[in-house]
């Protein structure tokens, strides 16, 4: 199904609801919390860009001395749940 005839059976099927206000609340409810879904998704995603602009920023640390260094897993293991 295209996304212009997904529109056309949303609108179907609220033009079939329209007269009942319990069922519009609850359709309401639902599509805010779809909304509200995919706003958080797209807040959790980054960019291609973003991503490899943290890593150069990580590299630059990294090549100026700052960060951390482990000599065993155990000692990373401790930094880490120390978090």
């Amino acid at each position: 199904m295209t996304i212009t005839q997904l529109n056309a059976e949303i609108y179907r099927s609220l033009s079939t609801i329209a007269e009942e206000e319990g069922l519009m609340k609850r359709a309401a409810k639902y599509l805010k919390k779809l909304a509200d879904q995919k706003r958080q998704e797209d807040k959790a995603s980054m960019s291609k860009d973003a991503f490899f602009a943290k890593i150069d920023h990580a590299l630059q640390q990294a090549k100026q001395g700052e960060g951390i260094c482990f000599d065993n897993k155990e000692d990373m293991n401790a930094w880490l749940n120390n978090l």
